[in-house]
């Protein structure tokens, strides 16, 4: 045999064994790509995403998209193979696996997690949506979650109202932490609460909570390394009474980063015009009560997915921006929001046609 067609043969083979290799050889990681991107203006699965009851509503047009991450599963092994691809690859993203599933978490456990944080992001965006129009919300602090084995255990229950710590009267979920851990771990402290019940019978009834029950709990210390905080074992939240109805129907999706287009969506829906002017607006933020509006992952694979369906605009957490900037979809703007004041300056803007006055992200920022 010649020696080049010799050479040529074991470089074949060679070729073929290192993919067949790769084929085999597990790696730790994971993929990221861009997952689907729905209308929050307009219907999914056969019904309108939005719907709004006991409050006049306004026709709308175009499109203002949230946009989502498609990622693989905590038990799928990637071979090295698929790894290099997708290192290569413009539309995904090769991430260690630990960065998606941390601490060994399972895919039920964090899609769980995911389905609370999308449930926390849509109550948000009714919130700072409603606020933006002035219209009234009542909000009060709950026990959002008991830690298993706590001292809270069995004391307190999720979706229990927090009136007062040690009859100091609680306003804000973080002043529960604060005047807990005013405590020496051991030390007895005194909550004044609605039961969960309760609270739910009184907003059946459309009246105010009237039973109060005063808990004691005996603090522990905290796991921290260092000096040990008192601590019961829950978490506070925010939970609120709204004067109508405002349904967000979307199966299959988690985690909190579509509630900036969430909350657009129910502005534009409960006010006169369009906020799009007819243009298709994509985005992407998790939001707040008071509008501010944060960051989120998977940025890179969120302006892939808007472009692709056919996004014209796309709002990008500030936070983002530098991130976004730097592998932006041709035909793509990415403008920069802090607040769904800035979003709702943005929209005028485009839809008025004053496209160099947008605050558009750039690779710093």
């Amino acid at each position: 045999m010649p020696r080049r067609t010799a050479t040529m043969l074991a470089s074949t083979l060679m070729l073929i064994a290192l993919l067949c290799a790769g084929v085999f050889i597990k790696v730790p990681y994971a993929e990221m790509s861009p997952g689907p991107t729905v209308n929050t203006l307009g219907d999914h699965g056969g019904e309108p995403v939005l719907q709004i009851s006991g409050r006049k509503t306004y026709p709308t047009s175009g499109h203002l998209n949230m946009t989502t991450v498609r990622v693989t599963s905590a038990d799928y092994k990637m071979n090295l193979v698929e790894a290099v691809y997708g290192w290569l690859a413009h539309d995904s993203k090769v991430v260690p696996h630990d960065t998606l599933y941390p601490d060994g978490k399972t895919e039920e456990q964090s899609t769980q997690e995911n389905a609370e944080e999308f449930s926390q992001s849509q109550e948000s965006a009714k919130v700072a949506a409603l606020k933006e129009l002035h219209v009234p919300v009542q909000s009060w602090v709950i026990v959002s979650t008991v830690v298993k084995d706590s001292p809270a255990e069995g004391r307190l229950h999720a979706g229990d109202v927090v009136k007062a710590v040690d009859g100091t009267a609680v306003k804000a979920p973080g002043d529960v932490a604060k005047l807990v851990t005013k405590h020496k771990p051991g030390e007895d402290v005194v909550f004044t609460v609605v039961p969960a019940k309760e609270q739910a019978a009184a907003e059946k009834a459309n009246r105010p909570a009237v039973k109060t029950e005063k808990v004691t709990i005996t603090t522990r210390a905290s796991d921290d390394e260092g000096e040990k905080r008192a601590i019961v074992g829950i978490a506070a939240g925010t939970d609120h009474t709204f004067p109508f109805t405002v349904d967000i129907k979307l199966a299959d999706v988690g985690g909190p980063s579509a509630g900036l287009m969430f909350a657009l969506g129910i502005y534009d829906k409960l006010t006169p015009g369009s906020l799009t002017g007819g243009k298709f607006v994509a985005g992407t933020g998790t939001i707040d009560d008071d509008g501010k509006v944060g960051p989120i992952g998977g940025i890179e694979m969120k302006t892939v997915g808007a472009r692709d369906k056919g996004a014209q605009y796309f709002l990008t957490p500030a936070d983002n921006c530098a991130a976004a900037a730097k592998d932006t979809p041709g035909g793509l703007t990415l403008v920069k929001v802090k607040t769904i004041d800035d979003a709702l300056g943005a929209l005028k803007d485009i839809r008025e046609g004053r496209t160099s006055d947008l605050p558009k992200c750039t690779a710093k920022g």
